[in-house]
Order: structure tokens, then sequence, then C-alpha cells
């Protein structure tokens, strides 16, 4: 089964490149002068980092859709079409999309300049506890041990906006100041999103510890000294012997908060919400909304806070 699924991923693939050939061979049908160059980048939340800063010198794709998962998405062929116009991509470094497609995308499109918008940060290694190891399936969760979620954290925003600002000065060299004076804005506003954390988790009825389906706040928890406790179990459902010594964990450790994705299935968490009359939030790590979600986490954790 494995094989055949990777026949039809070389033949799709393959398809592609041909129909990418065949545009690249075509002349364009608009004017090159009106038109934007363009940037792709794996997720919304690195849009909003690079629009942030590119402003209307370039046009940003994300290639994993909105209500997608980037661990197991598969880029339709429109996209990989549109990937051959752009000029550069921007990638986060380690989530499953990547560790899948990028080599054999960037083959079949070697015109494109790729930054790695990862770089300086400190990265956390997964445990077995999150069932995400060494497998070498590309939809097995997170390859490489790395835990790949590094945009939920104002920390590795500043560092993400500084990677996205050297890419953006390096392509578009006449331009540098613009640019730097919106990554300093951006800076502004990551720090200001990061104060408005500190002042909500400072109460002391915030929680200190959560639990979230699949860990996407492993960042957003080291930033904040905060335990998360992941409900997932080797990447798949909780066994029901697992989900005890979740129900366990939460009482013993006052858990109040249990963050669920709208990718996964909540049924778990509420299952373990109702054994402990644990409040569930939904919340959406993937967004556009960077700002917006990093706050909504911090006041779902302190909810007396957000009152005052």
């Amino acid at each position: 089964m494995k094989k055949q699924l990777k026949d039809i991923r070389n033949l799709f693939l393959g398809s592609v490149c041909l129909l990418l050939a065949a545009c690249a061979g075509r002349p364009s049908q608009t004017n090159s002068y009106e038109e934007k160059p363009v940037i792709t980048v794996t997720l919304e939340p690195q849009r909003y980092f690079t629009e942030a800063i590119a402003g209307d010198k370039f046009k940003v794709l994300s290639m994993v859709p909105k209500g997608s998962s980037p661990e197991t998405y598969d880029p339709v062929p429109q996209q990989l079409v549109s990937l051959g116009d752009s000029k550069a991509y921007f990638r986060i470094g380690y989530i499953g999309f990547e560790q899948t497609w990028m080599d054999r995308l960037m083959n079949n499109t070697p015109h494109i300049q790729v930054f790695d918008t990862s770089k300086g940060i400190d990265l956390i290694l997964n445990n077995n506890d999150h069932g995400h190891g060494n497998g070498h399936s590309p939809h097995d969760g997170h390859i490489h041990a790395v835990e790949p979620h590094i945009w939920n954290s104002t920390a590795n925003a500043l560092i993400i906006a500084g990677n996205t600002y050297k890419a953006l000065s390096q392509l578009d060299k006449a331009n540098d100041a613009y640019y730097m004076a919106r990554y300093d804005s951006l800076c502004q506003r990551i720090q200001h999103t990061d104060s408005l954390i500190r002042q909500q988790l400072s109460s002391p009825e915030a929680a200190k510890a959560f639990m979230i389906y699949h860990p996407a706040l492993s960042y957003f928890a080291r930033d904040y000294g905060l335990h998360q406790i992941s409900i997932e179990e080797g990447g798949k459902e909780p066994s029901p012997a697992h989900l005890k010594e979740l129900i366990d964990r939460c009482r013993a450790e006052n858990v109040q908060v249990i963050f669920v994705q709208p990718e996964f299935d909540k049924r778990n968490a509420e299952t373990i919400a109702q054994q402990t009359g644990t409040k569930v939030v939904p919340i959406n790590p993937l967004s556009y909304d960077w700002e917006e979600e990093m706050l909504n986490v911090a006041q779902a954790l302190a909810p007396q806070a957000e009152a005052k």
C-alpha cells in the first residue's frame, strides 16, 4: 500500500512538472510590470510575518491553506504550477509538509531561492511522550525529532521576523530601508504582544499547566514556564489506559484548560473535561492572525486577568 501511494505521488509530481514546463514555455498573457513578484511560504502565520515586512512590494502565498494540517498536507496541482512563478520560498524549518515535499519541489523549480526562517532558533527536541520519534514515513508526524511549531512563541517570532527581513532585503536591496522600517514596526508589535501575555500570566489565578490534543504550544510553554500535556499518544488517539492517566494528571496538576485545534478530533478532550470539570477551549495555532491567537491562549490560561 505504501509503495502504491509513493508511486501515485511520483506520477502526480511528474505530471505537474510537465505542466510547469509547458507553462514556462508560454509567453505571459499579462503585463509583467503590473504584477508583484511572488513569495511562497509554508504556513499562514508565516504569511502574516512576511506581509507585515514586505508590504506592497511582494505578493505572498501560503502552500498549506487554512483548515489543513501542515503535518500531512499534499499540494494541489495549481499550487505547484503557481510555485513556478515565485521568486523565493520561505520555509518554516521542520514541519511535515516541508519534510515530505521541499526537496522535490525545489528540484523542479531550481530558479527559486529558498530561505529558512528558523535559523538561530533554540529548537526543542521531541521525546517519546509526543510519539514523533525518528520515523521516516512522511506522515508519521514530526521527522528528525524536532518540535516544528516554532512560530507559536514571541521569542521565536522575533527571530523569524529577523530572518524574513534579511531575506527580503537580499531579494530586493533597493528597498532595504522600506523593509527595515516595517521590520522595526513588526518587532514592536511582537514585543507588545509578549508584554501583554506576561502581564496576564503573572496573575495568581493563571494556570501553570495545560492540556492540548496536538502539542503545538511547546515553545509558548517554554517562553512562559508552563507545562504542556499532550493528549496524543504516538501521534494517534490515546489508548483507554493513557486516557485514564491523562485524567489523573489533569487532576494532579490542577489543569483548568484543554486546548483543541480545528483539524483534530475533540472527543477525547471532551471526555477528559467531563471527568475533571476542565474547560475545553478552541484555538487555531495555524491562523494568519498570529497576535490574536497568542493572546487568546494567554487569556484562556488567565481568565481572571482578562476580566480586570
